[in-house]
């Protein structure tokens, strides 16, 4: 039977021949200790050429594909591929894994790359979006990631001159980028004319923002910043596949077989041609290269490594080879040498010395090789060939002897026959030929009863038998040599074969998994001296098993390193070796044989360190005879935490009954009662499957758990407190080592751990996100800052936490079984053990893994379940006590010695100063030494050592033991049944605490006149509790059979019981003992009731659907029942004792009539008029609002009425206990809710005289006992959640500009679609039509005249070269709210609009700004910390939150130098709509505009994402952290406030409270203040402003405003509160008002804007001013004393501002808008001179040639001419129902051109006057007039109209001209047009669905600037004919930019927004002559 046992022996890996050089690059380096390093298949190697010795890293669990080098040259960094790859950084020298770096890439990680001081590691992935990732790689951190580019990316690298960028390179592309806070943002290099657009595979960076790449056909690309500048032609003759930077320059490597060294400015010093050399061959490939002084190492694609010394460099010297590309099957071994042959598709065959480790001979065929085999003499070599051939060689000097071809499918297995006769050779096509090797391979014979591809041969000793396997896995037998098939078993029984390799046969069985048929063992051999067998297969993974082995599922010892498939292994002649070869990573690893007596020697090599652990779980069991687990942990591991339903998915389940509920919720719904409960005491301490739960705490209170309670227990007063933050089962505790705070685990889809405080009962730390199913173990560290945890899911991970930051440390999987005990380290806080189910392991961390080596148990003892374990007294020492009673002594992992402790497991231990304490299953705690020598003193836990003082009785001698700690004096221990007792030193114990045992918890029933009750559960006993003072059990007897109801009798006297088993007995109340018992029913009784009054009968129910009822006193049954369909579930007595209720599992409701148990209907309206006796039904009218709305998942269980028939309490299967008001009528009833039972409630109870409430937990075994607190008396208490399954149906109020803000919808400017409704085919994508008149090459005719008349036409014309915004009219005040702010003491102020933050300097108006956003801003803040001066943070829209550029993020930058400090990519998708700072200044909250409103905590200087939360299913408006705190902040928005807590990494929340107020609802809420002692103040809808304490409302400040409140502002210096809302001026209100700090007296401000409402939406409180910003725009400073008001910024209200206009000659514009008005703005005085209200919304806009006129076109078609002087009305027309689109003066002044949308221009002549009379107009224009300009004569006009096509008309008459020599010669007077040859190039390639909305021409004639629908302003050179033309881009506005003019002189150009009504105003920076 030894094969259930693995051998004991051991393969140690020697040397791996082969190098990977194909598809990898970069992988091969030099070491500080001049080592080299490279991979090769899932194998790390570090080779040493000094001393020719490899050593090997084997942490990964696939193919290595990439491999970095720190710069200190000792650390390695490999990047492996697979479902789930990880990076490991591990040391060259000891090969020992220093951090790990998973759960982010998938598929595998391409490149690798470190930071110039080694802090920082990038990784690519190979992922679809190959993502770039930056590591923090000590703490196995991720900073930031972002997707890196659509195609593959080949090599990655840090620019090590300056900080924070990085380039990366790949098809098609080379990218920089920089990494700012959380983001990493790219700029792609322009290739520009410089070079072609091509793959770059390698790059260097150099000083001075140089970069070096090397490209796909040879050429290196130098690069300086983003831009291409030169190339080095033909570097290499192909690709360059690796660049390497050193301090004397750089070398490249090639596709071309050459390397070549540059010096550091990348000149040329040498070349190498390795092809030329005597190693090198035609074909050669370069994939590696580095160069250190005067040593280059080269890989190659063949799998060759090279190192050359530059002196000799034609001599280079080959260090390494393997085999290359292809498969490689072939493997045979020297029959008397050292010597291993492997042959493979390369064609090559090899032969490798094991002694010398180093290739011997190698010789090309002509075809690939798949098998081989030497002869017994060693002379001859057969190899088989992929083509059916095969040949033989002379071994010696590879000459060949024949080659023949019988056979047309490949040759996959030969064997010479042992005596040297006969050849075997098996085929692909299932046969196998028999060769005679002396008649010159003459074939004598041919087996054929395979029927599929031939695997495997094996010859008998005496040559006469061949077994072959096949591809079906059939074994068949031949007789030699003539191949007759052997179909009798016992001619086979006896032959002895020579070797054994084949995969099926008796002897080998055990290979095989016990359940599996699948054929993935590719080889096998035998050793039979040794006893061992040796396979491989397809995972990479070679084995060792005991030979023979006949049983499937054998044990074994597992091997990793190859890494997919391993093709072949064999043992050298002399067993000293096995040769193991890799199909797809062509390498042959030779691993070194340790037999059985050497393992003594060899123990340092026990426990290969790595991450997929070579002892691995599946060979765990060196024996598998372990001992039957004893039945108690048996039981235990097989309880499931698993949930239908966790708390988790409530919310998700509500949604989806939210369609249900929309038909119930048109009634009116009660309210929630006004009774509370609070939880006084609970009976029970969670044991049976629990250990070491139970501490002293500091001041020496007790704490402990039961069901979803952390309890506190005061011995000395008998009260307990409770931590009620758990919503489900908690499953371990532990606790701080300065014992304050407490650590607990529960169960959850995604379990939380909470950390609390035992004083305040506050949680510190939630930590969530790692495990799954439940939490089975935690433990802290001795310094108390880590915690350790781990999971109940299939691989029990393992992780550990830095709590206080709620921060994964690092993460890794358990173990297969079940983990019961975690420890740290009390002496290194990175080292820890986890124990369980036959599993010691000890861990360390390492970066973000940890590393785990299984207990090394030697010959000691066998591998057993440990049940807990502790630390010793140095870091070395460990102790665990197992299932079988012994407590294994460790020293660092070796087991050193057993001792038995107890009988039975030894469930609890706990280290003392001197010496340890352990229990066990036996019910005795034994004290030991400090090196368990010997046992000083034992303790039996037997009721004759109870105390007097004792709180109840223990249920039985001896109990299982599961708990023990020690402290003040005592010993505290836990048992299984549920019992906590206290040990005193001197012996006698006191039992403090108890409840039921396991088994569920049914029956409860409460005196009728006495504070006690009687429970009754499965655990077989009946119990009495106390309920007053005292908390302590009574009495208790044991049942023969469990019970599930119990009732006491109208007197008190009696109690029946109800039995499992369907009979039920009558005991005396006091003694317990037996009155009367009957047994007439064979299923188990659910409920039993005495009849009110006399208590003359009783009514037994049982689960066969009866009811039977007896006469008390005679003891007689007296009737019957029938007529339930189903189970019966509660009944109840009316108060005659006349009629029956019953409720039955159908859900049905019955009457019947008693004692004679008749059926009644009874109508539903006449049950409620009935008076019953008691009420515990669940159904029924008057409590049909108590089921859930997802009644389908969840029951109510149990319900109790109080005897003022006012409130009714219920249970259900989630574990809540709610009130309702009685009855709870309509659907969906409001109630109150309770969390501290697990799951079910089974039963609740009401006292007699209502006092207090119990309630019984039916899987947790707990009795809780809640006191009554009525509704006059309460202080609030935080555990009184007020609910209702659905939201409140009132509606939260309305305003139309709260409406807009939440429905408005932000477009991304990537997305911008045309702002006008064009139609028609694209100016670029248009065919030209040909010229009538193709002028002859020379012309005789005039020269062509200007295309534009200019105006300054003496100087010389000077092109512009850039724009720098100097001005913006324009603030975002119309949907974003507080974004306007003081700087500086109120001398600058700060705000946004568009895409810009702005910096205003009140006093000169000047302004600077940010431009660093790439779209919209929506948010802004500023940091109130002194430490962070004028620090702001803004966020911005954005698209999907793919951390990709276009997503969403979070600015913060420097407002004064406005430098960006971070950066924060969001997961808020669609945008950042509030933002604000913490009071230390260094977290930031954000919320999103994504569906779930996220709400986001940021450590904004690292970037960090501290914790991140779903904020509320509607929109959140604004999210503000209190002034004095890092942890609580507010969020308010549509029908919501909450009030939130950060805990560690969690986000706490609250609702706000309303009942304390009558009739308050819920508003919609809109902004925030703040005061002292815990105040909250929210504005709301309706003007009131509601103010909170802690979450409570407790006050209404009615109508603070007539309308919304939408701004609120707290000044911190004196707490006093501004708020803003929308209002009517009159003489008392004011739409801003100063309030004291607790908002009970106010001042109002007027704003004196002339508006009929002011809105205001900001405000903000400086030094004696407040600043307001409106919803029109306006920036207001209102004085404190005078109130006088100063208007500082100005803008249009609403957009798009369509007209805009330059006057001739000042430095003057104006603009017209939506918003109806017209406006006049002067860019030296930086302000807003004028505005005219015109009524209608207003499009065009147009001065007169000398400026003294304008005129104005409307959208309703109407125009008016304005004298500039007095602003009078020279004259309006309205000719036109549509919108007029432009208006022109005629240079000459004469005419007025008029073009409108209805495809019209309109001609007026103003020297006729002011009448306006039309005198001509154009016709046939196809489509609306978008643009015209005069020519400089005013004789002809061009016009651009919607279909994108350009007509000239003449002028006045309005006749087309379609002469096209005739318009080449018009001089234009101003080109405003977008359309026409001479702006073709403006248009992009990008404008699918956007386009250029507007251009014009510079005065000079010479520049061009066009505005965009994305937003953009760009500058051309005038004219640009070709197709998409060089420019410049700017950026700032949002989408749609509508109108844009150069201003006189071109000093200026002005451009208009369409979306973001601002008006930029841009200073020309003109070329230097």
């Amino acid at each position: 039977m030894a094969a259930r046992s693995a051998p004991s022996c051991h393969l140690r890996l020697e040397w791996v021949y082969g190098y990977r050089g194909h598809q990898c690059r970069n992988n091969l380096y030099y070491t500080a200790a001049k080592e080299i390093v490279y991979f090769v298949a899932g194998v790390g190697v570090v080779y040493s050429p000094r001393e020719h010795r490899q050593k090997f890293y084997r942490g990964h669990s696939d193919d290595i594909i990439s491999l970095a080098l720190h710069p200190e040259r000792v650390l390695v960094a490999t990047g492996q591929v697979g479902k789930e790859p990880y990076i490991c950084i591990w040391d060259s020298y000891t090969v020992q894994t220093i951090s790990v770096l998973k759960d982010v890439h998938t598929h595998g990680i391409a490149c690798l790359a470190f930071d110039l001081d080694g802090q920082r590691l990038v990784s690519v992935g190979l992922d679809s979006k190959n993502a770039v990732c930056v590591w923090d790689w000590k703490r196995g951190k991720m900073l930031s990631m972002a997707p890196g580019h659509t195609d593959r990316i080949f090599d990655i690298s840090w620019d090590l001159y300056q900080p924070n960028k990085l380039v990366s390179c790949g098809v098609k592309h080379i990218k920089f980028w920089s990494l700012c806070g959380n983001a990493l943002t790219p700029k792609r290099g322009v290739f520009g004319k410089t070079g072609d657009l091509q793959t770059i595979l390698c790059l260097a960076c150099a000083r001075d923002e140089l970069t070096y790449s090397g490209a796909l056909n040879g050429d290196i690309y130098v690069w300086k910043g983003i831009n291409l500048i030169r190339t080095i032609q033909g570097a290499h003759a192909a690709g360059i596949f690796s660049m390497n930077a050193c301090e004397e320059g750089f070398a490249t490597g090639g596709r071309d077989g050459c390397i070549r060294l540059w010096d550091l400015t990348f000149k040329p010093i040498t070349v190498i041609d390795l092809r030329e050399t005597d190693q090198g061959y035609k074909g050669l490939s370069v994939r590696s290269v580095c160069w250190r002084g005067d040593h280059i190492l080269v890989g190659t694609q063949d799998s060759e490594i090279f190192e050359i010394v530059v002196q000799e460099r034609n001599k280079p010297f080959l260090i390494m080879q393997g085999h290359c590309e292809g498969e490689l099957w072939a493997l045979a071994v020297h029959p008397t040498k050292p010597l291993a042959v492997t042959g493979s598709d390369d064609r090559s065959v090899r032969i490798w010395s094991l002694v010398d480790h180093a290739l011997i001979a190698r010789c090309n065929m002509e075809e690939a090789i798949r098998c081989a085999a030497v002869n017994a003499d060693g002379i001859h070599l057969a190899l088989g060939m992929k083509d059916g051939s095969f040949t033989v060689l002379r071994v010696r000097d590879m000459t060949e002897v024949v080659h023949i071809k019988d056979r047309k499918e490949a040759i996959h297995e030969l064997k010479y026959s042992p005596d040297g006769t006969y050849l075997a050779v098996g085929c692909n096509d299932s046969s196998v030929d028999i060769y005679g090797v002396a008649q010159r391979y003459k074939k004598v014979g041919e087996c054929l009863g395979s029927l599929s591809f031939i695997t495997h041969l094996d010859w008998s000793s005496d040559s006469r038998y061949l077994q072959t396997n096949d591809g079906n896995g059939k074994r068949l037998f031949y007789r030699m040599p003539g191949g007759k098939e052997v179909t009798s078993a016992e001619e086979i029984k006896g032959v002895h074969w020579a070797s054994w390799t084949c995969v099926s046969g008796l002897e080998v069985n055990g290979i095989w998994p016990k359940y599996s048929d699948i054929n993935d063992i590719n080889s096998v051999d035998g050793n039979y001296i040794g006893q061992v067998l040796v396979t491989a297969d397809d995972y990479g993974i070679i084995k060792l098993f005991r030979y023979p082995c006949l049983r499937k599922g054998a044990k074994f010892r597992k091997y990793i390193g190859h890494s997919a498939h391993v093709t072949n292994v064999r043992w050298s002649h002399d067993y000293q070796w096995v040769i193991s070869i890799g199909g797809a990573d062509h390498s042959v690893f030779q691993w070194k044989f340790i037999p059985e007596r050497k393992l003594k020697d060899a123990l340092h090599i026990a426990p290969q360190e790595s991450l997929a652990d070579s002892h691995s779980d599946e060979s765990d069991s060196d024996l598998s005879d372990v001992p039957e687990l004893d039945s108690e942990i048996e039981q235990e591991t097989q309880l499931t935490y698993h949930r239908q339903v966790y708390k988790e998915d409530l919310p998700q389940l509500k949604e989806q009954c939210k369609e249900k509920q929309k038909s119930a919720t048109s009634k009116r719904r009660e309210r929630a009662p006004g009774n509370s409960i609070r939880l006084h005491f609970v009976h029970g301490y969670r044991g049976y499957d629990c250990r070491s739960n139970l501490f002293y705490t500091q001041i020496g209170e007790i704490v402990y758990h039961v069901a979803a309670v952390g309890v506190i227990y005061n011995r000395q007063q008998n009260t307990q407190r409770f931590y009620l933050g758990h919503d489900d089962d908690i499953l371990c505790l532990t606790i701080h080592p300065l014992k304050d705070y407490v650590a607990t685990g529960q169960v959850g889809r995604d379990p939380s751990i909470h950390i609390w405080d035992t004083e305040t009962i506050k949680p510190l730390s939630i930590l969530k996100g790692h495990h799954q199913c439940g939490i089975s173990a935690v433990d802290f560290s001795a310094d108390g800052k880590r915690l350790a945890s781990v999971g109940i899911d299939d691989s029990h991970t393992v992780v550990l936490w830095d709590w206080k930051k709620g921060e994964k440390l690092s993460i890794a999987r358990g173990s297969k079984d079940k983990i019961f005990v975690v420890k740290m380290n009390p002496y290194v806080p990175d080292k820890l053990i986890t124990a369980g189910i036959k599993h010691m392991k000890f861990w360390r961390k390492a970066g973000g893994g940890l590393i785990g080596r299984k207990g090394y148990i030697g010959t000691l003892g066998k591998n057993d379940t440990m049940m807990c374990a502790v630390y010793g007294w140095t870091e070395e020492m460990a102790f665990s006590g197992t299932s079988t009673g012994d407590v294994c002594i460790w020293r660092d992992i070796f087991l050193v010695k057993t001792v038995k402790a107890h009988d039975g497991p030894v469930f609890s231990m706990h280290a003392l100063e001197k010496g340890f304490v352990t229990g066990g299953k036996d019910g005795i705690v034994a004290l030991w030494d400090d090196s368990f020598e010997r046992c000083l003193k034992t303790y039996a836990i037997k009721r004759a050592a109870l105390a007097p003082g004792s709180k109840g009785l223990l249920l039985e001698d001896n109990p299982s033991i599961r708990a023990i700690s020690l402290g003040h004096g005592h010993i505290l221990v836990g048992t299984k049944n549920g019992e906590i007792l206290e040990v005193d030193k001197s012996g006698p114990i006191t039992l403090l605490v108890q409840g039921h045992m396991e088994g569920e918890v049914w029956g409860l029933a409460t005196h009728p006149y006495l504070p006690i009750c009687a429970t009754v559960s499965d655990d077989k006993t009946l119990r009495i509790w106390d309920l007053s003072p005292s908390h302590c059990m009574l009495a208790v007897r044991k049942l023969k059979k469990g019970g599930r109801c119990c009732c006491f009798s109208p007197d008190g006297k009696a109690l029946a019981v109800g039995l499992n088993d369907g009979s039920f007995l009558m005991a005396n109340a006091d003694t317990l003992e037996d009155l009367v018992s009957f047994h007439h029913r064979k299923d188990m009784i659910s409920d039993i009731r005495f009849s009110p009054g006399s208590g003359k009968y009783l009514a037994v129910a049982s689960h066969d659907s009866f009811i039977d009822i007896y006469n008390v006193m005679s003891s007689k049954r007296v009737g019957i029942c029938k007529g339930a369909t189903s189970y019966i579930t509660h009944i109840d007595w009316d108060i005659r004792g006349k009629l029956l209720q019953v409720n039955t599992g159908a859900k049905e409701q019955l009457f019947f009539e008693a004692p004679r148990g008749k059926k009644q209907t009874i109508p539903s309206v006449e049950v409620e008029k009935i008076a019953w006796a008691s009420w515990t039904s669940v159904l029924g009218l008057c409590c049909e609002g108590i089921w859930p709305v997802i009644g389908e998942v969840t029951d109510v269980t149990a319900s109790c009425l109080t005897s003022d028939k006012m409130v009714l309490a219920t249970g259900d299967d989630l574990g809540f206990v709610k009130l309702f008001r009685y009855p709870t009528k309509g659907k969906f009833g409001k109630f109150k809710r309770y969390v501290a039972h697990s799951t079910h409630v089974t039963n609740v109870r009401w006292t007699y005289d209502d006092s207090m409430l119990v309630t019984l937990g039916g899987t947790d075994m707990s009795l809780m006992v809640w006191t009554n607190e009525m509704e006059g008396y309460r202080e609030k208490r935080p555990c009184d959640s007020e609910e209702s399954d659905i939201d409140s149906e009132e509606d939260g109020g309305y305003d139309s500009d709260v409406t807009r803000e939440n429905e408005i919808s932000y477009t991304i400017r990537a997305l911008s679609t045309n702002v006008r409704p064009m139609f028609g085919i694209k100016p670029h994508l248009q065919q030209k039509e040909p010229s009538t008149d193709e002028r002859p090459p020379v012309s005789r005719a005039p020269p062509q005249p200007e295309k534009l008349q200019t105006n300054n036409v003496g100087k010389k014309k000077r092109p512009i070269e850039d724009l720098v915004l100097e001005l913006v009219f324009g603030y975002r005040g119309r949907d974003c709210r507080n974004n306007v702010h003081y700087l500086n003491d109120g001398d600058d102020i700060i705000y946004h609009t568009a895409s810009i933050g702005i910096l205003h300097n009140v006093a000169t108006g000047s302004q600077s700004f940010y431009q660093e956003h790439n779209d919209d801003i929506l948010c802004l803040t500023v940091n109130q910390h002194p430490k962070f001066i004028n620090i702001v943070a803004t966020g911005q829209v954005g698209d999907s939150a793919d951390m990709s550029a276009a997503a969403p993020s979070i600015h913060i930058w420097d407002a004064m130098n406005k430098q960006t400090l971070s950066i924060l990519r969001c997961y808020h998708s669609k945008g950042v709509c509030s933002v604000s700072f913490s009071a230390t200044g260094k977290l930031l909250l954000s919320v999103g505009l994504d569906p779930e409103h996220t709400i986001t905590i940021w450590r904004w200087q690292e970037g960090a994402k501290i914790a991140s939360r779903a904020g509320h299913n509607q929109r959140i408006f604004v999210a503000e952290f209190r002034p004095d705190s890092d942890t609580q902040f507010v969020s308010v928005g549509v029908k919501h406030v909450k009030f939130w807590t950060l805990a560690g990494r969690a986000l706490l929340s609250k609702k706000g409270l309303l009942s304390t107020l009558e009739d308050a609802r819920m508003q919609t809420m809109l902004a925030i203040a703040f005061g002292a002692n815990n105040l909250t103040f929210t504005g709301t809808i309706s003007g009131d402003v509601c103010v909170w304490k802690d979450h409570i409302l407790c006050r209404i400040v009615a109508r603070a405003h007539n309308g919304p409140v939408f701004a609120m502002y707290t000044t911190l210096r004196d707490g006093l509160i501004v708020t803003g809302g929308k209002e009517r001026p009159s003489k008392e209100g004011g739409a801003v008002k100063l309030w004291d700090q607790e908002l009970r007296r106010c001042r109002a401000f007027r704003l004196e804007t002339g508006q009929a409402t002011d809105c205001v939406r900001s405000v903000c409180r400086g030094k004696g001013k407040i600043l307001v910003g409106t919803r029109n725009a306006e920036i207001i400073e209102v004085g404190e004393k005078n109130a006088a008001c100063n208007i500082l910024v100005n803008g249009h209200v609403d957009g798009p501002i369509w007209g805009l206009a330059t006057h001739p000659s000042r430095d003057i514009f104006l603009s017209a808008a939506e918003d109806g008005t017209v406006r006049l703005w002067d860019i030296a005085d930086k302000k807003m001179l004028n505005k005219v209200n015109l009524g209608h919304a207003a499009r065009t806009v147009c001065y007169s040639p000398e400026g003294d006129m304008v005129a104005i076109g409307m959208k309703n078609g109407e125009f008016i001419i304005l004298l500039v002087s007095s602003l009078k009305i020279w004259g309006k027309k309205r000719d036109r129902r549509c919108a007029i689109h432009d208006i022109r003066f005629s240079p000459d002044s004469r005419y007025l051109a008029v073009g409108s949308s209805e495809n019209s221009v309109d001609f007026y002549d103003l020297t006729l006057g002011p009448t306006l009379n039309r005198i001509s107009y154009c016709k046939d224009i196809p489509s609306f007039v978008i643009q015209m300009d005069f020519s400089a004569d005013s004789r002809y006009l061009q016009v651009s109209s919607g279909c994108y096509k350009r007509h000239i008309y003449e002028v006045p008459s309005g006749k087309h001209l379609m002469d096209h020599a005739a318009i080449d010669r018009i001089t234009w007077a101003t080109w405003t047009s977008i359309l026409g040859d001479e702006v073709l190039g403006i248009w992009s390639r990008h404008a699918e669905k956007a386009d250029v909305n507007c251009a014009c021409v510079s005065h000079s004639g010479i520049s061009l600037v066009t505005g965009d629908d994305f937003g953009m302003v760009k500058l051309f050179d005038f004219p640009c004919p070709e197709k998409f033309a060089k420019h410049k881009r700017f950026l700032g506005h949002s989408p749609h930019v509508t109108n844009i003019r150069f201003t006189s002189g071109d000093r200026h150009v002005v451009s208009a927004g369409g979306d973001d009504c601002s008006l930029f105003v841009w200073k020309c920076v003109h070329m230097p002559h």
